[in-house]
């Protein structure tokens, strides 16, 4: 975009390098059945699932300063609407996953009624009492099996490597439609006021934001992408139990994720859960010194990278693959030097880059 003196970018080099990089990771993971295994497409389908968590997560208190604690609570909901949808309405499975997305935004709307009566961490713990509420209610439904759970049926009929195929480039679908989606956001005009209001929701609102409808808004995206991750979940594992799917252990996972990768980057949680995974598939023998590990890595790394390792990344290099902030450049030396004497340099930013 260019105007009198100067030119807004969007891009960076890095971000242009990065889409083509990206295309041909996506391209190579679309033909992975026919190149991979069996165990490589779970494996796959479990990274999928925890990063398009770890975007809505972020999303919701990166961007939108919301810290919940009971994101678990559309996990679990996701899971129980693809039975529903799947078992009882006998819709496609691999479709169910999709529209279970729905089915948890629809269930957001009335808990963010509840739980926006709260400030600070007053609402973290009533995101959490909002999901063991949803646990409760659900554990105690001898229609969705009640404690026992119950077993996905409608994906009997499917030959076992079909059903992983089907289900791993579902799985790829929901994961870089998570990443999109969040980018899409950030670099539209709902994305600047949601920078706006988490830096200062006093500050915005004077500007004529409502901060109500934008928290609303994220609020209500991140349990969809939620809803969905947990719907994909359960499609890979077959069965569901309400005390796993409705288990404080995947807010707290990602939580780790977000804060090991960088919270309030779109690169973040891409790197945090790889970060995850590596240390998951390395130390998984290990018992209690798994969690153990886990820990302390992310002790030290909130002692000596509070941004996150992907935030020291940037620090150094400046390196964004996803910008979202834009950047001016002058072009002409009596605009700069009128930036220059009012503040600015050659290339100031406008919005915000976290």
């Amino acid at each position: 975009m260019t105007a009198a003196g100067y030119t807004i970018e969007r891009g960076t080099t890095a971000s242009r390098l990065g889409a083509r990089a990206g295309a041909v990771l996506v391209a190579a993971l679309v033909a992975l059945p026919f190149w991979g295994s069996s165990g490589d497409m779970r494996l796959m389908v479990e990274f999928l699932s925890m990063l398009t968590l770890a975007q809505m997560w972020n999303l919701l208190a990166g961007y939108g300063g919301l810290v919940s604690v009971g994101q678990q609570a559309y996990v679990g909901l996701g899971g129980y609407a693809l039975i529903v949808l799947a078992d009882f309405l006998d819709v496609n499975p691999f479709v169910s996953v999709f529209l279970a997305g729905f089915v948890t935004a629809a269930f957001a709307l009335p808990t963010a009624a509840v739980v926006f009566r709260f400030q600070g961490g007053y609402f973290a713990v009533g995101t959490w009492v909002v999901a063991e509420v949803y646990y409760l209610l659900v554990a105690n439904s001898s229609a969705l099996g009640g404690g026992l759970g119950r077993s996905l049926q409608a994906i009997r009929g499917i030959a076992r490597a079909e059903r992983e195929r089907l289900t791993y480039w579902v799985a790829l679908v929901v994961g870089v439609g998570a990443v999109a989606l969040v980018y899409v956001l950030l670099r539209s005009r709902r994305g600047l006021a949601l920078t706006a209001i988490r830096d200062s929701a006093r500050a915005s609102e004077s500007l004529g934001i409502n901060v109500f409808r934008s928290k609303l808004f994220v609020y209500v995206v991140a349990a969809f992408g939620c809803g969905v991750a947990g719907a994909l979940i359960y499609l890979n594992l077959l069965r569901i139990l309400p005390t796993a799917a409705f288990s404080v252990n995947w807010t707290a996972s990602m939580i780790f994720v977000v804060v090991i990768g960088g919270i309030g980057t779109l690169e973040g949680p891409l790197v945090g859960t790889t970060v995850y995974f590596v240390l998951r598939e390395f130390l998984a023998d290990y018992g209690a010194w798994y969690l153990i590990v886990l820990g302390a890595v992310a002790i030290l790394v909130m002692l000596w990278a509070p941004q996150g390792l992907w935030g020291l990344v940037t620090a150094r290099y400046g390196v964004r693959f996803f910008p979202v902030q834009r950047r001016v450049r002058f072009t002409n030396e009596a605009t700069r030097s009128d930036a220059r004497r009012s503040g600015g340099g050659d290339r100031a930013p406008l919005g915000s880059q976290a």
